[in-house]
């Protein structure tokens, strides 16, 4: 096998970048925690500085620093030997209410490799791990990656799309928001539309609970939350909005999960089901958003649905794999209403 020394090269500068990333993200994850990306926001400070306004330790403080200032994720000025964050960096850094916030993302890495023992096992065995089973990070982290998404697109973008939905919100209704975590997205559409009534249900019993606590502390009064699974959440009259967000590709039963959808919607209700973006051929999501859901998939998704020995669809399922499965279980209509560089919106009617 003949070595070209050129690619060699490129290629191993990729990897030298690559295990920078990685040892990065827990460093990000180190600045989230203590504020320090938040204290950085409010102007250039040195590393005694940062370390008295934030209680922390000066020589860690000055090596994160150095070792932040050279991933590019803050500055360095040599003349006043001060660091700061630019607009750009605040917003995905330190402004949790911006729409590009990230930091939740990386409390996503760090649960993937906190189960990394586990998912080496599974690779050997086609066991799963169940969603429940993670680190408790994976969660939070969860909550704080997908919000600043559902803040800047649901209610002003996303609902709109769907035929009929907004008006029937606004008179009043009732909505279901299954797999739905933290509340996240129920609450950003119980504040939007007050006349309707919203139910989160989730499998998961730490996360309602936390959900519950999210609204009492919003002040939000037309939301609740209770512990169900996707195939048996109860209907009551019936819904006019079913919503699955970024969920349905982790659970054991996808098809069942549709038609309880079907069985608890109102006649002229809606399903909408919003997924990572993703093409039908492998190759074309080889990119580095199809990277990261890739990798999230691996370490979290597939093994959630192989914990109930499901169908795995994973993160990067695609529009007809997903169409599939929604038209399987008795839905006539389908599309996808809108999407962004991160979800596809597709909806689903009887």
């Amino acid at each position: 096998m003949t070595v070209d020394m050129q690619k060699l090269q490129e290629f191993m500068g990729k990897v030298v970048g690559d295990m920078g990333a990685a040892i990065g993200a827990a460093l990000v994850t180190v600045g989230d925690e203590l504020g320090l990306y938040r204290e950085l926001a409010k102007g250039p400070l040195g590393s005694v500085e940062l370390a008295k306004n934030t209680k922390t330790n000066e020589r860690y403080i000055r090596e994160w620093l150095n070792a932040q200032a050279a991933s590019g994720y803050i500055m360095y000025d040599a003349k006043t030997q001060k660091y700061s964050l630019t607009p750009e960096q605040a917003m995905a850094l330190a402004d949790e209410s911006s729409p590009v916030f990230a930091a939740g993302g990386f409390q996503i890495l760090t649960a993937a490799y906190k189960a990394q023992a586990r998912l080496i096992e599974n690779f050997k065995s086609g066991r799963g791990m169940d969603w429940g089973e993670h680190d408790p990070c994976l969660f939070k982290g969860t909550e704080r990656f997908f919000r600043p998404g559902y803040v800047a697109n649901l209610v002003p973008n996303w609902i709109p799309a769907l035929e009929g939905v907004k008006a029937k919100l606004e008179k009043g209704g009732r909505v279901a928001d299954v797999g739905c975590g933290h509340g996240a997205s129920t609450l950003v559409m119980a504040k939007a539309f007050p006349k309707t009534q919203f139910f989160g249900f989730d499998a998961h019993e730490p996360s309602i609970h936390a959900a519950r606590q999210r609204a009492k502390d919003a002040g939000v009064t037309n939301a609740t939350f209770a512990v169900a699974k996707a195939a048996d959440y109860p209907a009551g009259e019936g819904f006019d909005l079913v919503a699955h967000f970024d969920c349905l590709h982790d659970m054991g039963d996808p098809v069942g999960a549709a038609k309880h959808v079907k069985k608890t919607l109102k006649t002229d209700g809606t399903w909408m089901l919003v997924e990572p973006f993703a093409h039908d051929d492998p190759e074309k999501n080889h990119n580095p958003v199809g990277r990261v859901f890739y990798g999230a998939s691996t370490m979290i998704c597939v093994p959630a649905s192989l914990a109930h020995e499901g169908a795995a669809l994973g993160a990067q399922a695609g529009e007809k794999r997903l169409r599939e499965v929604v038209t399987s279980a008795g839905f006539k209509r389908f599309r996808r209403a809108t999407e962004t560089p991160f979800n596809m919106v597709l909806e689903a009617r009887p």
